[in-house]
Protein backbone atom coordinates (compact mmCIF):
# COMPACT_ATOMS: atom_id res chain seq x y z
CA UNK A 1 0.00 0.00 0.00
CA UNK A 2 1.42 3.38 -1.01
CA UNK A 3 0.71 7.01 -0.26
CA UNK A 4 -1.46 7.07 -3.38
CA UNK A 5 -4.19 5.22 -1.46
CA UNK A 6 -4.33 7.94 1.22
CA UNK A 7 -4.31 10.68 -1.41
CA UNK A 8 -7.22 8.92 -3.12
CA UNK A 9 -9.21 8.65 0.14
CA UNK A 10 -8.52 12.32 0.87
CA UNK A 11 -9.94 13.36 -2.48
CA UNK A 12 -12.88 10.92 -2.25
CA UNK A 13 -13.96 11.47 1.37
CA UNK A 14 -12.53 14.90 2.13
CA UNK A 15 -10.04 13.42 4.57
CA UNK A 16 -9.00 10.25 6.34
CA UNK A 17 -12.37 9.21 7.69
CA UNK A 18 -14.70 6.28 7.32
CA UNK A 19 -18.09 7.29 5.96
CA UNK A 20 -19.85 4.00 6.74
CA UNK A 21 -22.77 3.91 9.17
CA UNK A 22 -22.36 1.56 12.15
CA UNK A 23 -22.91 1.42 15.89
CA UNK A 24 -20.26 0.73 18.50
CA UNK A 25 -21.26 -1.73 21.19
CA UNK A 26 -19.07 -1.60 24.26
CA UNK A 27 -16.25 0.85 25.00
CA UNK A 28 -14.13 1.57 21.95
CA UNK A 29 -10.36 1.57 22.40
CA UNK A 30 -10.37 4.70 20.23
CA UNK A 31 -12.39 6.49 22.94
CA UNK A 32 -10.04 5.20 25.62
CA UNK A 33 -7.05 6.52 23.67
CA UNK A 34 -8.62 9.96 23.23
CA UNK A 35 -9.55 10.23 26.90
CA UNK A 36 -6.05 9.27 28.02
CA UNK A 37 -4.45 11.64 25.54
CA UNK A 38 -6.59 14.56 26.71
CA UNK A 39 -5.50 13.85 30.28
CA UNK A 40 -1.82 13.72 29.23
CA UNK A 41 -1.59 16.76 26.95
CA UNK A 42 -1.56 19.55 29.59
CA UNK A 43 1.68 18.04 30.95
CA UNK A 44 3.58 18.63 27.67
CA UNK A 45 4.67 21.86 26.00
CA UNK A 46 5.60 20.71 22.49
CA UNK A 47 3.59 17.91 20.87
CA UNK A 48 3.70 16.10 17.53
CA UNK A 49 0.69 14.37 15.98
CA UNK A 50 2.38 11.77 13.76
CA UNK A 51 -0.01 10.81 10.96
CA UNK A 52 -2.48 13.66 11.47
CA UNK A 53 -4.53 12.90 8.34
CA UNK A 54 -6.86 15.77 7.46
CA UNK A 55 -6.14 17.47 10.79
CA UNK A 56 -9.57 17.38 12.44
CA UNK A 57 -8.36 15.41 15.47
CA UNK A 58 -5.21 17.55 15.71
CA UNK A 59 -7.25 20.74 15.94
CA UNK A 60 -9.50 19.15 18.55
CA UNK A 61 -6.48 18.23 20.70
CA UNK A 62 -4.99 21.72 20.37
CA UNK A 63 -7.28 22.90 23.17
CA UNK A 64 -5.26 20.89 25.67
CA UNK A 65 -1.62 21.82 24.91
CA UNK A 66 0.36 25.00 24.14
CA UNK A 67 1.98 23.88 20.87
CA UNK A 68 0.99 21.12 18.46
CA UNK A 69 2.41 20.09 15.08
CA UNK A 70 0.46 17.81 12.75
CA UNK A 71 2.59 15.67 10.41
CA UNK A 72 1.38 13.55 7.51
CA UNK A 73 2.99 11.92 4.48
CA UNK A 74 -0.05 12.50 2.24
CA UNK A 75 0.06 15.88 0.53
CA UNK A 76 -3.69 15.68 -0.13
CA UNK A 77 -4.41 15.18 3.58
CA UNK A 78 -2.21 18.13 4.51
CA UNK A 79 -3.93 20.34 1.95
CA UNK A 80 -7.27 19.59 3.62
CA UNK A 81 -5.80 20.06 7.11
CA UNK A 82 -4.43 23.49 6.21
CA UNK A 83 -7.75 24.52 4.68
CA UNK A 84 -9.66 23.49 7.82
CA UNK A 85 -7.04 25.23 9.96
CA UNK A 86 -7.45 28.49 8.05
CA UNK A 87 -11.18 28.43 8.74
CA UNK A 88 -10.67 27.78 12.45
CA UNK A 89 -9.66 30.12 15.27
CA UNK A 90 -6.81 27.84 16.37
CA UNK A 91 -3.43 29.59 16.56
CA UNK A 92 -1.19 27.02 18.24
CA UNK A 93 -1.09 24.40 15.45
CA UNK A 94 1.21 23.94 12.46
CA UNK A 95 0.76 21.32 9.74
CA UNK A 96 3.78 19.79 7.98
CA UNK A 97 4.02 17.51 4.96
CA UNK A 98 6.88 15.00 5.31
CA UNK A 99 7.54 11.26 5.17
CA UNK A 100 8.64 9.24 8.18
CA UNK A 101 10.66 7.14 5.73
CA UNK A 102 13.11 10.03 5.36
CA UNK A 103 14.73 12.53 7.72
CA UNK A 104 12.10 14.74 9.33
CA UNK A 105 12.24 18.57 9.21
CA UNK A 106 12.38 19.01 12.98
CA UNK A 107 15.09 19.96 15.45
CA UNK A 108 16.74 17.48 17.78
CA UNK A 109 14.58 16.96 20.89
CA UNK A 110 11.95 19.38 19.56
CA UNK A 111 9.02 17.51 21.11
CA UNK A 112 8.34 16.14 24.56
CA UNK A 113 5.32 14.09 23.39
CA UNK A 114 4.67 12.30 20.12
CA UNK A 115 1.25 10.74 19.74
CA UNK A 116 0.31 8.44 16.90
CA UNK A 117 -3.36 7.67 16.21
CA UNK A 118 -3.13 4.84 13.69
CA UNK A 119 -0.40 6.76 11.89
CA UNK A 120 2.93 5.45 10.57
CA UNK A 121 4.66 3.28 13.16
CA UNK A 122 7.98 4.25 11.54
CA UNK A 123 7.78 7.48 13.58
CA UNK A 124 9.33 5.35 16.34
CA UNK A 125 12.56 5.34 14.33
CA UNK A 126 12.83 9.13 14.74
CA UNK A 127 13.70 9.25 18.43
CA UNK A 128 16.09 12.11 17.56
CA UNK A 129 13.19 14.59 17.62
CA UNK A 130 11.91 13.45 21.02
CA UNK A 131 13.40 15.13 24.07
CA UNK A 132 15.15 13.27 26.87
CA UNK A 133 12.49 11.73 29.10
CA UNK A 134 9.86 12.31 26.41
CA UNK A 135 6.87 10.11 25.72
CA UNK A 136 5.50 8.37 22.65
CA UNK A 137 1.84 7.35 22.87
CA UNK A 138 -0.07 5.53 20.17
CA UNK A 139 -3.00 3.38 19.14
CA UNK A 140 -2.81 0.87 16.30
CA UNK A 141 -4.62 -2.15 14.88
CA UNK A 142 -1.72 -4.18 13.50
CA UNK A 143 2.04 -4.70 13.23
CA UNK A 144 2.40 -5.23 16.98
CA UNK A 145 5.63 -7.21 16.66
CA UNK A 146 7.12 -4.49 14.45
CA UNK A 147 6.17 -1.81 16.97
CA UNK A 148 7.75 -3.77 19.82
CA UNK A 149 10.95 -4.28 17.81
CA UNK A 150 11.18 -0.61 16.86
CA UNK A 151 10.60 0.58 20.41
CA UNK A 152 13.31 -1.74 21.70
CA UNK A 153 15.89 -0.99 18.99
CA UNK A 154 15.43 2.77 19.35
CA UNK A 155 16.16 2.69 23.06
CA UNK A 156 12.72 3.34 24.50
CA UNK A 157 12.22 2.26 28.11
CA UNK A 158 9.17 1.87 30.34
CA UNK A 159 7.26 0.31 27.45
CA UNK A 160 3.62 -0.51 28.23
CA UNK A 161 1.28 -2.10 25.68
CA UNK A 162 -2.38 -2.85 26.37
CA UNK A 163 -4.57 -4.80 23.94
CA UNK A 164 -8.33 -4.35 23.47
CA UNK A 165 -10.88 -6.46 21.57
CA UNK A 166 -14.14 -6.16 23.51
CA UNK A 167 -15.95 -3.51 21.44
CA UNK A 168 -18.05 -4.58 18.45
CA UNK A 169 -18.89 -2.53 15.36
CA UNK A 170 -22.35 -3.53 14.11
CA UNK A 171 -23.57 -2.66 10.60
CA UNK A 172 -27.20 -2.15 9.55
CA UNK A 173 -26.69 -3.73 6.13
CA UNK A 174 -24.11 -5.06 3.70
CA UNK A 175 -23.83 -1.75 1.86
CA UNK A 176 -22.50 0.03 4.93
CA UNK A 177 -20.21 -2.91 5.68
CA UNK A 178 -18.81 -2.77 2.14
CA UNK A 179 -18.15 0.97 2.54
CA UNK A 180 -16.41 0.31 5.86
CA UNK A 181 -14.13 -2.34 4.36
CA UNK A 182 -13.34 -0.19 1.34
CA UNK A 183 -12.08 2.63 3.55
CA UNK A 184 -9.61 0.51 5.52
CA UNK A 185 -6.07 1.41 4.36
CA UNK A 186 -4.98 -0.71 1.41
CA UNK A 187 -8.30 -2.46 0.85
CA UNK A 188 -9.96 -2.69 -2.57
CA UNK A 189 -13.36 -1.16 -3.30
CA UNK A 190 -15.77 -3.77 -1.93
CA UNK A 191 -18.72 -1.70 -3.19
CA UNK A 192 -17.78 -2.66 -6.78
CA UNK A 193 -19.95 -5.36 -8.33
CA UNK A 194 -16.89 -7.26 -9.55
CA UNK A 195 -15.91 -7.92 -5.90
CA UNK A 196 -19.30 -9.33 -4.92
CA UNK A 197 -17.87 -12.77 -4.17
CA UNK A 198 -15.10 -11.30 -2.04
CA UNK A 199 -17.67 -9.22 -0.13
CA UNK A 200 -19.78 -12.32 0.54
CA UNK A 201 -16.72 -14.02 2.02
CA UNK A 202 -16.09 -11.00 4.26
CA UNK A 203 -19.71 -11.04 5.42
CA UNK A 204 -19.49 -14.76 6.16
CA UNK A 205 -16.32 -14.20 8.19
CA UNK A 206 -17.71 -11.20 10.08
CA UNK A 207 -21.06 -12.33 11.41
CA UNK A 208 -21.71 -12.18 15.16
CA UNK A 209 -25.01 -13.46 16.55
CA UNK A 210 -26.55 -13.34 13.11
CA UNK A 211 -25.53 -9.74 12.39
CA UNK A 212 -22.82 -8.26 10.22
CA UNK A 213 -20.33 -7.11 12.81
CA UNK A 214 -16.61 -6.66 13.41
CA UNK A 215 -14.79 -7.05 16.68
CA UNK A 216 -12.57 -4.01 17.15
CA UNK A 217 -8.95 -4.92 17.84
CA UNK A 218 -6.60 -2.17 18.98
CA UNK A 219 -3.55 -1.82 21.17
CA UNK A 220 -2.37 1.26 23.03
Amino acid sequence: MGIEWYDMIARKNGGYKNTAVFTVEGVSAEDRFEQRLIAMLPNFKSVLDAGCGHGEFTLKMSSYTPSLVGLDNSIEMIKIAKAIHEDSKVNNVLFEYASTKTELPFKDQQFDLIYNRRGPTSIINHSRILGTGGTIFGIHSGALDTVKQRLSSNGFIGIEIEEFNSAVLAFPNEIEFAKFLSEIPGNPDYTASKLRRELDIQIENNTINGRIAVREYRYI
